[in-house]
C-alpha cells in the first residue's frame, strides 16, 4: 500500500521537475532568439584600430578620421591589443603605425571626458597602465615605423615618440598643443623627447606648445624622414621592409642596447655592461654565419668593391626598388636614343630633300646651255650661202 503511494508520488514530483525543466528552457531559448535578434539590429561599432599584414609586416591604423584620429578609451585599449598581437607574432619582425585619412593623430579625445557624467572616471582612463592613448608607457620589444600625415600633436605626438623611427610628409604639423588647454604630458613624452632632440629643445617644444614643421622637426632630430604629403605610409613601409631584411636578433640586440644606455643606465661602464650581458648564443651564430657568407663573397683583393654602391642604402637593401631604379633608367637611355635616331633621320631626310632638288635643278641648266649655243652657232656660221633675193 505504501510502496504504491510512494511510486505515485514520485510520478507526480518527477512530471513536475520535467514540466518545470521544459518551461526553464523554453524561457532561456526566448531569452537567447531575443538577445540574438537584438545583436542582429544593433549595427556593429567601427573598428577604430585597423590591423593587416604587407607580406611579413604589420600595419597598425589608427581609424577615426572624422575625428582626427582622436583616441578614445576604446580605441586605446584596441591599440595596445594590436601591439601585443604584433610583439606575440613571430613571423613580423616590423610593424608601421599610420593615420587614415588626413592626420596621424590629434591626441586623446577630450570629449569623452568632458561631460559631468563621465568626470569621475577622468583620472583613472589618465592613469591607467599602459597610457591613455595606447602602449606609450612600455618599449615595445620590435622595431616600430611611423608614418605622420596631417596633424600629429599632443597625445598623438607622445604615440610617434613611442615608435623607433618616423617619416613626416612635408605639410605635416606636429606640436604640443594640450598645453593650451591645461592638459598635461602623459604618455612617455617628457622622457622620450629630452633623449631624443636634447633638454633645451626639449623644453622648447613642452613650455611653448607652438606648432613644429616638417623641416624644423627634422633639421632637430625630432623625425627621421621627409616625404612628400600623401606618401608617408608608402615611404614608412619601405623602410620597415629594408629593416625587416636585416638578421633580426642583432639588430634587436643594438636597439635594446641603445635603449638601456638611453633611460636604464646611470653610467658609461653600466651601459657597455648592458651591451655585452645582451648578447646571446642565436646573436654569436648569426654573427659567425654572416662572416662565412662575407668571406665567401668577398676576396681580399676585392673587400673593397662592397662599399662602392652608386644607390642609396635603402636602394641597396631592396632589390626591388634597386630592379626599378635600373628599369627606369633602362627606359631613360631607350628614350634619349630613340630622340638622337629622330634627330638623325630628319637630318638625313633634309639631305636628301636638298640633293634631289640640286639634280632636279642640273638638267634645266643643260638644256638652257645647249640653246643658247645653237642659236649662237646659227648666227655665226660661215658656211652658210647667202639667200637668194
Amino acid at each position: 500500500m505504501f510502496c504504491k503511494v510512494g511510486r505515485q508520488l514520485g510520478q507526480q514530483i518527477g512530471q513536475q521537475i520535467r514540466l518545470t525543466s521544459r518551461r526553464m528552457l523554453a524561457t532561456t531559448n526566448t531569452l537567447y532568439k531575443d538577445a540574438a535578434a537584438k545583436a542582429e539590429s544593433e549595427p556593429a561599432p567601427p573598428k577604430s584600430i585597423l590591423v593587416e599584414k604587407d607580406k611579413n609586416i604589420t600595419l597598425i591604423g589608427i581609424n577615426r578620421p572624422q575625428q582626427r584620429n582622436a583616441i578614445d578609451s576604446s580605441t586605446a585599449s584596441q591599440l595596445c591589443e594590436a601591439f601585443s598581437a604584433f610583439e606575440a607574432d613571430d613571423t613580423s619582425p616590423v610593424a608601421v603605425l599610420y593615420g587614415v585619412g588626413g592626420s596621424f593623430c590629434s591626441g586623446f579625445d577630450i570629449l569623452e571626458i568632458s561631460t559631468d557624467e563621465k568626470e569621475e572616471i577622468s583620472v583613472d582612463i589618465l592613469m591607467r597602465p599602459e597610457g591613455s592613448v595606447g602602449p606609450t608607457r612600455r618599449q615595445i620589444k620590435k622595431p616600430v615605423i611611423c608614418g605622420i600625415n596631417g596633424y600629429c600633436i599632443a597625445n598623438g605626438l607622445e604615440l610617434a615618440l613611442m615608435c623607433d623611427l618616423r617619416v613626416m610628409e612635408e605639410s605635416a604639423v606636429l606640436g604640443f598643443f594640450n598645453r593650451r588647454f591645461g592638459v598635461p604630458m602623459l604618455d612617455g613624452g617628457t622622457v622620450r623627447l629630452p633623449a631624443m632632440i636634447g633638454l633645451s629643445r626639449a623644453l622648447d617644444l613642452i613650455l611653448t606648445g607652438r606648432p613644429v614643421g616638417s623641416q624644423e622637426a627634422h633639421d632637430i632630430g625630432l623625425v627621421n624622414r621627409i616625404v612628400p604629403t600623401g606618401t608617408a605610409l608608402g615611404h614608412a613601409l619601405e623602410l620597415a621592409t629594408c629593416l625587416a631584411k636585416f638578421p633580426q636578433r642583432a639588430l634587436n640586440h643594438d636597439r635594446n642596447s641603445v635603449y638601456s644606455a638611453a633611460f636604464e643606465t646611470s653610467t658609461f661602464h653600466q651601459a657597455v655592461q648592458n651591451e655585452v650581458m645582451y648578447t646571446s648564443r642565436e646573436i654569436i651564430e648569426d654573427m659567425q654565419n654572416g662572416i662565412k657568407w662575407f668571406n665567401n663573397t668577398f676576396k681580399a683583393d676585392t673587400t673593397h668593391s662592397w662599399l662602392k654602391r652608386d644607390r642609396s642604402m635603402a636602394d641597396w637593401d631592396d632589390e626591388d626598388v634597386a630592379e626599378a631604379a635600373a628599369q627606369k633608367e633602362t627606359k631613360k637611355q631607350e628614350e634619349e636614343a630613340a630622340l638622337l635616331k629622330a634627330e638623325k633621320q630628319k637630318l638625313a631626310e633634309k639631305a636628301l630633300k636638298k640633293s634631289k632638288k640640286a639634280v632636279e635643278a642640273k638638267p634645266e641648266e643643260k638644256s638652257s646651255e645647249k640653246d643658247s649655243s645653237k642659236v649662237s652657232s646659227e648666227k655665226t656660221d660661215p658656211t652658210e650661202k647667202p639667200k637668194d633675193k
